[in-house]
Protein backbone atom coordinates (compact mmCIF):
# COMPACT_ATOMS: atom_id res chain seq x y z
CA UNK A 1 0.00 0.00 0.00
CA UNK A 2 2.99 2.16 0.88
CA UNK A 3 4.78 1.87 -2.68
CA UNK A 4 1.53 2.27 -4.38
CA UNK A 5 0.67 5.90 -2.54
CA UNK A 6 4.29 6.83 -3.32
CA UNK A 7 4.22 5.54 -7.32
CA UNK A 8 1.19 7.39 -6.97
CA UNK A 9 1.80 10.95 -5.65
CA UNK A 10 5.17 10.51 -8.33
CA UNK A 11 2.62 10.45 -11.45
CA UNK A 12 0.40 12.87 -10.27
CA UNK A 13 3.57 15.38 -9.92
CA UNK A 14 5.44 14.10 -13.21
CA UNK A 15 7.15 17.04 -14.68
CA UNK A 16 6.59 17.16 -18.76
CA UNK A 17 9.94 16.30 -19.83
CA UNK A 18 10.46 12.89 -17.01
CA UNK A 19 12.46 10.29 -18.29
CA UNK A 20 14.47 12.38 -20.48
CA UNK A 21 17.84 11.52 -18.55
CA UNK A 22 16.59 7.75 -19.26
CA UNK A 23 17.76 7.24 -22.54
CA UNK A 24 20.04 3.99 -23.16
CA UNK A 25 23.47 5.57 -23.39
CA UNK A 26 23.15 6.86 -20.05
CA UNK A 27 21.42 4.19 -18.48
CA UNK A 28 23.86 1.88 -20.13
CA UNK A 29 26.91 3.82 -18.82
CA UNK A 30 25.60 3.51 -15.06
CA UNK A 31 24.91 0.29 -15.19
CA UNK A 32 28.39 -0.51 -16.61
CA UNK A 33 30.00 1.79 -14.17
CA UNK A 34 28.24 0.29 -10.94
CA UNK A 35 29.37 -3.45 -12.05
CA UNK A 36 32.56 -1.53 -12.34
CA UNK A 37 32.29 -1.13 -8.74
CA UNK A 38 30.73 -4.27 -7.05
CA UNK A 39 27.54 -2.66 -6.82
CA UNK A 40 24.37 -4.36 -5.79
CA UNK A 41 21.47 -4.51 -8.25
CA UNK A 42 19.31 -1.83 -6.16
CA UNK A 43 22.16 0.73 -6.65
CA UNK A 44 22.05 1.03 -9.78
CA UNK A 45 18.22 1.87 -10.72
CA UNK A 46 18.67 3.82 -7.69
CA UNK A 47 21.52 5.79 -9.22
CA UNK A 48 19.55 5.95 -12.57
CA UNK A 49 16.45 7.84 -10.54
CA UNK A 50 18.46 9.83 -8.64
CA UNK A 51 20.12 10.95 -11.65
CA UNK A 52 16.90 11.56 -13.57
CA UNK A 53 15.53 13.16 -10.82
CA UNK A 54 18.40 15.81 -9.93
CA UNK A 55 18.98 16.58 -14.01
CA UNK A 56 15.24 17.61 -14.46
CA UNK A 57 15.45 20.14 -11.33
CA UNK A 58 18.53 21.38 -12.04
CA UNK A 59 17.40 22.45 -16.04
CA UNK A 60 14.25 23.34 -14.48
CA UNK A 61 16.18 26.13 -12.26
CA UNK A 62 18.88 26.82 -14.30
CA UNK A 63 16.25 27.89 -17.14
CA UNK A 64 13.95 29.43 -14.73
CA UNK A 65 16.91 32.00 -13.63
CA UNK A 66 18.00 32.49 -17.24
CA UNK A 67 14.25 33.38 -18.22
CA UNK A 68 13.39 35.67 -15.51
CA UNK A 69 14.27 38.38 -18.09
CA UNK A 70 12.02 38.20 -21.12
CA UNK A 71 14.37 38.55 -24.67
CA UNK A 72 13.81 37.55 -28.23
CA UNK A 73 14.15 34.54 -29.74
CA UNK A 74 17.90 34.52 -30.42
CA UNK A 75 18.23 35.87 -26.63
CA UNK A 76 16.29 32.66 -25.71
CA UNK A 77 18.27 30.18 -28.00
CA UNK A 78 21.61 31.41 -26.85
CA UNK A 79 20.12 31.39 -23.27
CA UNK A 80 19.21 27.19 -23.88
CA UNK A 81 22.71 26.78 -25.41
CA UNK A 82 24.27 27.46 -22.22
CA UNK A 83 22.07 25.79 -20.10
CA UNK A 84 23.09 22.79 -22.17
CA UNK A 85 26.98 23.34 -22.33
CA UNK A 86 26.87 23.63 -18.49
CA UNK A 87 24.89 20.80 -17.89
CA UNK A 88 27.21 18.93 -20.41
CA UNK A 89 30.11 20.14 -18.56
CA UNK A 90 29.12 18.36 -15.39
CA UNK A 91 27.31 15.69 -16.42
CA UNK A 92 29.77 13.03 -15.75
CA UNK A 93 30.43 14.42 -12.29
CA UNK A 94 26.64 14.72 -11.34
CA UNK A 95 26.11 11.04 -12.87
CA UNK A 96 29.44 9.43 -10.52
CA UNK A 97 27.97 11.46 -7.57
CA UNK A 98 24.65 10.07 -7.84
CA UNK A 99 26.14 6.07 -7.93
CA UNK A 100 27.97 7.49 -5.22
CA UNK A 101 24.78 8.51 -2.93
CA UNK A 102 23.19 5.53 -4.21
CA UNK A 103 25.46 3.04 -3.22
CA UNK A 104 25.25 4.78 0.30
CA UNK A 105 22.41 3.96 0.79
CA UNK A 106 22.65 0.23 0.65
CA UNK A 107 23.21 -1.27 3.81
CA UNK A 108 25.03 -4.73 2.39
CA UNK A 109 27.74 -3.23 0.04
CA UNK A 110 30.78 -0.93 0.40
CA UNK A 111 30.38 2.37 -1.18
CA UNK A 112 31.88 4.16 -3.83
CA UNK A 113 34.83 5.93 -1.81
CA UNK A 114 36.17 9.39 -2.92
CA UNK A 115 39.41 7.74 -3.96
CA UNK A 116 37.93 5.45 -6.13
CA UNK A 117 35.59 7.89 -8.18
CA UNK A 118 38.46 10.49 -8.42
CA UNK A 119 40.55 7.60 -10.07
CA UNK A 120 37.67 6.91 -12.35
CA UNK A 121 37.08 10.61 -13.36
CA UNK A 122 41.02 10.96 -13.83
CA UNK A 123 40.89 7.96 -16.38
CA UNK A 124 38.44 10.09 -18.43
CA UNK A 125 41.07 13.14 -18.45
CA UNK A 126 38.96 14.49 -16.09
CA UNK A 127 41.01 17.01 -13.26
CA UNK A 128 38.15 17.28 -10.17
CA UNK A 129 39.56 17.67 -6.39
CA UNK A 130 38.06 15.55 -3.58
CA UNK A 131 36.44 19.14 -2.84
CA UNK A 132 34.71 19.28 -6.19
CA UNK A 133 33.20 15.73 -5.81
CA UNK A 134 32.07 16.84 -2.31
CA UNK A 135 30.61 20.01 -3.56
CA UNK A 136 28.72 17.77 -6.58
CA UNK A 137 27.42 15.09 -4.03
CA UNK A 138 26.13 18.41 -2.23
CA UNK A 139 24.96 19.88 -5.26
CA UNK A 140 22.69 16.85 -5.81
CA UNK A 141 21.50 16.60 -2.42
CA UNK A 142 20.30 20.08 -1.83
CA UNK A 143 18.95 20.11 -5.53
CA UNK A 144 16.52 17.07 -4.21
CA UNK A 145 16.25 18.62 -0.92
CA UNK A 146 17.78 15.54 0.57
CA UNK A 147 14.81 13.39 -0.42
CA UNK A 148 16.99 10.96 -1.96
CA UNK A 149 16.12 7.44 -0.57
CA UNK A 150 13.34 7.03 -3.23
CA UNK A 151 11.63 3.15 -4.15
CA UNK A 152 12.93 1.56 -7.44
CA UNK A 153 11.16 -0.79 -9.49
CA UNK A 154 13.72 -3.20 -8.28
CA UNK A 155 11.57 -2.77 -4.83
CA UNK A 156 8.34 -2.84 -6.36
CA UNK A 157 9.18 -6.47 -8.10
CA UNK A 158 10.77 -7.78 -4.90
CA UNK A 159 7.40 -7.06 -3.16
CA UNK A 160 4.87 -8.32 -5.36
CA UNK A 161 7.53 -11.41 -5.48
CA UNK A 162 6.83 -12.09 -2.04
CA UNK A 163 3.03 -11.47 -2.18
CA UNK A 164 2.27 -13.63 -4.79
CA UNK A 165 4.45 -16.22 -3.04
CA UNK A 166 2.42 -15.24 0.58
CA UNK A 167 -0.55 -15.51 -1.62
CA UNK A 168 0.17 -19.15 -2.96
CA UNK A 169 1.77 -18.98 -6.24
CA UNK A 170 3.86 -21.94 -6.40
CA UNK A 171 6.67 -19.84 -8.47
CA UNK A 172 10.87 -21.25 -8.42
CA UNK A 173 11.71 -18.15 -6.42
CA UNK A 174 14.86 -17.68 -6.77
CA UNK A 175 15.16 -18.34 -11.12
CA UNK A 176 11.97 -16.07 -10.92
CA UNK A 177 13.80 -13.14 -8.90
CA UNK A 178 17.14 -13.75 -11.26
CA UNK A 179 15.02 -13.44 -14.78
CA UNK A 180 12.96 -10.66 -13.06
CA UNK A 181 16.12 -8.67 -12.59
CA UNK A 182 17.13 -9.21 -15.58
CA UNK A 183 14.24 -8.66 -17.36
CA UNK A 184 13.81 -5.07 -15.64
CA UNK A 185 17.85 -4.32 -16.68
CA UNK A 186 16.34 -5.22 -20.00
CA UNK A 187 13.11 -2.55 -19.60
CA UNK A 188 15.87 0.00 -18.85
CA UNK A 189 18.36 -0.47 -21.99
CA UNK A 190 15.47 -0.53 -24.29
CA UNK A 191 12.99 1.79 -22.62
CA UNK A 192 11.89 3.95 -25.90
CA UNK A 193 11.17 0.85 -28.25
CA UNK A 194 9.24 -1.01 -25.97
CA UNK A 195 6.96 1.87 -24.89
CA UNK A 196 6.50 2.97 -28.45
CA UNK A 197 5.36 -0.74 -29.00
CA UNK A 198 2.96 -0.38 -25.95
CA UNK A 199 1.81 2.93 -26.98
CA UNK A 200 0.44 1.87 -30.71
CA UNK A 201 -0.79 -0.67 -29.03
CA UNK A 202 -3.01 0.98 -26.61
CA UNK A 203 -4.15 3.54 -28.48
CA UNK A 204 -4.27 1.11 -31.60
CA UNK A 205 -2.57 3.38 -34.66
CA UNK A 206 1.25 3.44 -35.32
CA UNK A 207 1.48 6.75 -35.73
CA UNK A 208 0.58 8.84 -32.38
CA UNK A 209 -0.26 12.10 -32.26
CA UNK A 210 2.31 14.50 -29.76
CA UNK A 211 -1.21 14.51 -27.90
CA UNK A 212 -1.36 10.96 -27.37
CA UNK A 213 2.72 10.84 -26.80
CA UNK A 214 2.52 13.65 -23.68
CA UNK A 215 -0.42 11.69 -22.34
CA UNK A 216 1.19 8.49 -22.22
CA UNK A 217 4.35 9.87 -20.03
CA UNK A 218 2.45 8.47 -17.25
CA UNK A 219 2.51 5.33 -18.21
CA UNK A 220 6.10 5.59 -19.25
CA UNK A 221 6.79 6.45 -15.69
CA UNK A 222 4.31 4.41 -13.82
CA UNK A 223 6.76 1.96 -11.66
CA UNK A 224 4.14 -0.60 -10.64
CA UNK A 225 3.10 -1.16 -13.93
CA UNK A 226 6.74 -1.90 -15.07
CA UNK A 227 6.89 -4.47 -11.75
CA UNK A 228 4.16 -6.63 -12.57
CA UNK A 229 4.66 -6.45 -16.43
CA UNK A 230 8.38 -7.91 -15.64
CA UNK A 231 7.16 -10.40 -13.16
CA UNK A 232 4.30 -11.35 -16.24
CA UNK A 233 6.80 -11.83 -18.63
CA UNK A 234 9.14 -13.67 -16.25
CA UNK A 235 6.54 -16.41 -15.52
CA UNK A 236 5.68 -16.38 -18.85
CA UNK A 237 8.72 -17.66 -20.02
CA UNK A 238 9.93 -19.66 -16.95
CA UNK A 239 7.03 -21.32 -15.92
CA UNK A 240 3.97 -20.86 -18.81
CA UNK A 241 1.53 -23.02 -17.06
CA UNK A 242 1.21 -20.89 -14.05
CA UNK A 243 0.97 -17.60 -16.27
CA UNK A 244 -2.88 -16.97 -16.21
CA UNK A 245 -2.98 -17.11 -12.03
CA UNK A 246 -0.28 -14.98 -11.64
CA UNK A 247 -2.00 -12.41 -13.86
CA UNK A 248 -5.16 -12.99 -11.98
CA UNK A 249 -2.84 -12.85 -8.69
CA UNK A 250 -1.60 -9.44 -9.95
CA UNK A 251 -4.84 -8.17 -10.68
CA UNK A 252 -6.37 -8.60 -7.63
CA UNK A 253 -3.45 -6.82 -5.87
CA UNK A 254 -2.73 -4.17 -7.72
CA UNK A 255 -5.75 -3.41 -9.68
CA UNK A 256 -4.29 -3.04 -13.12
CA UNK A 257 -6.42 -4.76 -15.79
CA UNK A 258 -5.14 -8.23 -17.39
CA UNK A 259 -5.55 -6.89 -20.68
CA UNK A 260 -2.98 -3.98 -19.57
CA UNK A 261 -0.56 -6.64 -18.33
CA UNK A 262 -1.00 -8.33 -21.12
CA UNK A 263 0.02 -5.88 -23.21
CA UNK A 264 3.09 -5.42 -21.30
CA UNK A 265 4.38 -8.01 -21.58
CA UNK A 266 3.60 -8.55 -25.25
CA UNK A 267 5.92 -5.25 -25.90
CA UNK A 268 8.89 -6.89 -24.13
CA UNK A 269 8.87 -10.15 -25.65
CA UNK A 270 8.41 -8.58 -28.75
CA UNK A 271 11.64 -6.76 -28.40
CA UNK A 272 13.45 -9.36 -27.22
CA UNK A 273 12.52 -11.82 -29.88
CA UNK A 274 12.84 -8.63 -32.53
CA UNK A 275 9.58 -10.15 -34.20
CA UNK A 276 6.01 -8.96 -34.36
CA UNK A 277 4.16 -12.44 -33.05
CA UNK A 278 6.05 -13.66 -29.61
Amino acid sequence: IHLAMENEQYLSELPEQAGYFKETRIVEFVFLLSEKWHLDQSTRYQAVELLERFMMKQVEQMCDNRGNAKGREQGQRSNWSSVRDQIANTFVLRLVSCIQLASKLSLHYSRVTMDTALKFLQSLKYSYTKQELLESELAVLNTLHFHINVSTPLAYVELLLEVLGYNGCLLPAKPLHELCVQLLDFCYLTRETIYDTLLKIAIENSTPSKLQIAKFLIVKEDFMLLAIGVISTGVFILSPGHWEQVVEHLNCITGITPQSILEFSYAVLRRILGSATP
